[in-house]
């Protein structure tokens, strides 16, 4: 798997904030990335140094829309954390 596909966007929350503080950014990955691949993907696009990598898959939850019944699209989330007195520049300001 390319690199540039691994990561597709950086998860902002509520819950997402506060790991911040700690030294953890969460991001939602391509379903069929593994941690190594995560790893190097968020050090080379980053330049950061990454020490742990976190992975879940999140399933897609049943919704309403009028009288029918929808069904949202699984997902896989990964909570990254840096060394150290590192972060990551995206997150600052949020």
């Amino acid at each position: 798997m390319n690199l540039y596909q691994v990561l597709q966007k950086p998860l902002v929350t509520e819950k997402g904030t506060i790991l911040q503080q700690g030294g953890q950014y969460a991001f939602v990955v391509a379903d069929k990335a593994n941690k190594w691949e995560i790893k190097r993907a968020v050090e080379m696009a980053f330049n950061v140094d990454v020490v742990n990598v976190n992975v879940m898959n999140m399933h897609g939850k049943q919704r309403r829309m009028g009288r029918n019944i929808v069904q949202e699209p699984s997902w896989k989330k990964a909570i990254v954390t840096l060394k150290e007195g590192q972060s990551i520049q995206l997150y600052e300001g949020v």
